[in-house]
């Protein structure tokens, strides 16, 4: 099992398929409330997760970055959009530590 499937487990889900964390929400969201959810939305729903979970998902979504990125266009947006929910998500977890939270 990998670093990906592990993350996924974890936070319970499981990806069969070759989606990322981003767009595995997206999708989920769009089916329950008829939009994909933006990166905010991902956010405010990492912070409702525990420590560990968090520690988790963050490491889940370092591996997605530290994988190839490919040439094309579709490939250097979703890389962008997964750096920008890195910094959030990382910047949150930070801010709830120091909460002691």
């Amino acid at each position: 099992m990998d670093v990906h499937q592990f993350s996924s487990l974890q936070l319970g889900f499981e990806m069969t398929d070759d989606r990322n964390l981003l767009e595995y929400a997206e999708s989920i969201t769009e089916k329950a409330c008829g939009q994909p959810a933006t990166i905010d939305d991902i956010a405010d729903n990492f912070a409702l997760y525990g420590l560990n979970k968090r520690v988790v998902a963050l490491d889940g979504l370092e591996a997605e970055l530290d994988g190839e990125i490919g040439s094309g266009s579709h490939s250097l947006r979703r890389h962008v959009r997964l750096q920008e929910l890195r910094r959030r998500m990382t910047s949150l977890h930070h801010a709830l530590r120091r909460a002691k939270r």
